[in-house]
C-alpha cells in the first residue's frame, strides 16, 4: 500500500500547492494554525525550539541583553506554544497571549507547563488583563491573524502602562489569508496603534523568501511603499 508522502513525492509540485490551497479552504483559521504548530512540533522532535527567540527579539528591542526587563511584567501578544518569552529570565512575571492559549494547554501541555510562562486566552476582541498593567508589550508576526484589528489594538494600547514599551515585528502588504486576514500597512497601523506611542525605532525591510528577517541584521533596509515587507518598531506608551 502506498503512504500520502509517497503519493505527494510523485506529484508536480505546482499541483501539490493548488491540493494544498484546495485542503485549507475547508480549514477555519483556529484549525490552519494548529496544524501549523502541530508540523512544527514533529519538525522539533517532539520538544517545541524556542532558543532563537532571544535572538531575534533582542534584534527587535535593539538591546544587548535582557537587563531593560528586569522586574518588568512583560508580555507576548500571539505568542504561540513555543515559549517564546523564556529567554526573558530577569523578567518578573511573563504572559504569553492567544486566542489558542486553551488549546495549547490541551494539545502541548508536556511543553508549555516546562516554559515558565502564563499563557492566557484572549478573544478577538479582548485581552483578559487589567489596564496600564505591562510594562513591555512584544508581538511578533501576530497582529495580523486577528479578526478585528482595531479592537486588538485598542486593548493592547489599554493594558499597558503609560511609558510602557511597545516591540513589535508586523507583516506589510500580506496578501489575504484565512489564517492572515489582515492587509496591513503604515498608515493603517499608525492610525489604530502607533499613534498612541512615541516612536524610538521605526524600521522596515521588504520581504525576503528565505531568512525573511536577515536584512535587519545585515543593515540592507530596502523597502519601497506598497512592497510586501516587515516592519520592526519599537515605542514608548504616551
Amino acid at each position: 500500500m502506498f503512504s500520502i508522502n509517497i503519493i505527494k513525492e510523485s506529484l508536480p509540485r505546482p499541483l501539490i500547492k493548488i491540493l494544498r490551497h484546495i485542503r485549507y479552504c475547508f480549514y477555519n483559521k483556529y484549525d490552519m494554525e494548529l496544524a501549523f504548530w502541530r508540523s512544527r512540533l514533529k519538525i522539533d522532535q517532539g520538544t517545541f525550539c524556542n532558543t532563537h527567540y532571544q535572538r531575534l527579539m533582542l534584534a527587535m528591542a535593539e538591546e544587548p541583553d535582557d537587563s531593560f526587563l528586569e522586574e518588568k511584567i512583560i508580555a507576548d501578544f500571539g505568542c504561540g506554544p513555543r515559549g517564546s518569552l523564556c529567554w526573558a529570565k530577569s523578567a518578573r512575571l511573563r504572559f504569553g497571549i492567544d486566542v489558542l492559549a486553551e488549546r495549547y494547554a490541551e494539545e502541548f501541555r508536556d511543553n508549555i507547563i516546562t516554559h515558565n510562562m502564563v499563557y492566557l486566552k484572549s478573544t478577538e476582541t479582548a485581552i483578559p488583563l487589567p489596564s496600564k498593567i505591562l510594562d513591555v508589550m512584544f508581538t511578533l508576526n501576530a497582529i495580523d491573524h486577528v479578526d478585528n484589528f482595531p479592537a486588538i489594538c485598542a486593548e493592547i494600547i489599554r493594558v499597558m502602562k503609560f511609558g510602557g514599551l511597545l516591540i513589535a515585528s508586523i507583516n506589510l502588504e500580506e496578501p489575504l489569508s484565512k489564517a492572515e486576514p489582515q492587509k496591513l500597512n503604515e498608515q493603517i497601523i499608525k492610525e489604530h496603534l502607533l499613534n498612541f506611542f512615541k516612536i524610538v525605532s521605526y524600521r522596515i525591510a521588504t520581504k525576503k523568501s528565505k531568512n525573511i528577517y536577515e536584512p535587519f541584521f545585515s543593515g540592507k533596509l530596502d523597502y519601497q511603499t506598497g512592497q510586501e515587507g516587515i516592519l520592526w518598531v519599537k515605542a514608548v506608551k504616551k
